[in-house]
């Protein structure tokens, strides 16, 4: 049988893993206008009228534009555009 300080080792244990847990819910604490421009983008790339970061990269790799691991998608986009 677990000791009363044990008891209390779990239950401190819990409720750091809970507070962790709600803290990560990154989505939930952005705006409303990040959230529907987020789902718009992630609805054109599902449809395939827009390009994944992954197909992106290849691209770029394939342009061998230098940089291109720490750029955004929408630089990887004006950097593929520009070495056309």
């Amino acid at each position: 049988m677990a000791s009363e300080k044990q008891r209390a080792a779990a239950r401190r244990n819990v409720k750091k893993a809970q507070a962790g847990a709600k803290s990560k819910k990154t989505l939930k604490n952005l705006s409303k206008k990040t959230k529907i421009a987020l789902g718009k983008e992630a609805n054109k790339v599902r449809k395939g009228e827009a390009k994944t970061r992954k197909e992106l990269n290849e691209e770029a790799a394939r342009l061998e534009i230098s940089g291109r691991s720490k750029m955004g998608k929408d630089e990887l986009r004006a950097a593929i555009a520009k070495a056309r």
